[in-house]
């Protein structure tokens, strides 16, 4: 026999449940699309002039992968704590995971624009772009679950150095990046 309150929180466990799939399938989806924009990224890469502190090809991969496990939790996070909202999902949830879904966007459109169309200026103004994004969405999670807000900062610190690699390679590689 269940008591009335695990017979309550069962949907509430479900409707949890539910948003850490949907976050953790966004964040891969992202993830996909700029995989497949990178199919020839290691070529690519091994071929451009870059600067000593650039990180090996073998590192992004890893690196990638638990970012985009931190960024789905830290965005499950906000969604679960809007879930417990005593008047439903407030504003401030829907604006902050709004702008997780825009950086998501921007995020993926990066690979597109340096290793599949070659365009390092518009890929340097994407990043930096993205960076904004990243700083805005992390302060937004942080206001409502410090947990999400510190679940983005290494998403925020690999950004960083990502834009000066971009600029630093788009310089050094004009022939190669639209000059």
């Amino acid at each position: 026999m269940t008591s009335p309150r695990s017979a309550s929180s069962s949907p509430s466990a479900a409707r949890s449940t539910a948003q850490m799939v949907v976050w953790f399938g966004l964040s891969f989806l992202t993830a996909a699309i700029g995989a497949l924009a990178s199919v020839d990224a290691k070529t690519f890469y091994a071929s451009l002039t870059q600067p000593a502190w650039a990180p090996p090809a073998g590192a992004f991969g890893p690196v990638w992968t638990a970012l985009f496990v931190m960024m789905a939790l830290a965005a499950w996070r906000v969604a679960r704590d809007g879930l417990h909202a005593s008047n439903g999902f407030r504003w401030r949830h829907r604006l902050a995971l709004g702008l997780f879904v825009v950086q998501l966007v921007v995020n993926g459109l990066w690979s597109w624009l340096f290793f599949a169309w070659h365009l390092g200026q518009a890929a340097f103004i994407d990043v930096l772009v993205l960076w904004a994004l990243i700083a805005v969405t992390l302060i937004a999670f942080w206001r409502i679950s410090r947990l999400a807000g510190l679940l983005m900062l290494p998403y925020l610190a690999w950004v960083t150095l990502a834009s000066a690699l971009t600029w630093s390679v788009w310089q050094a590689n004009p022939a190669l990046l639209g000059g």
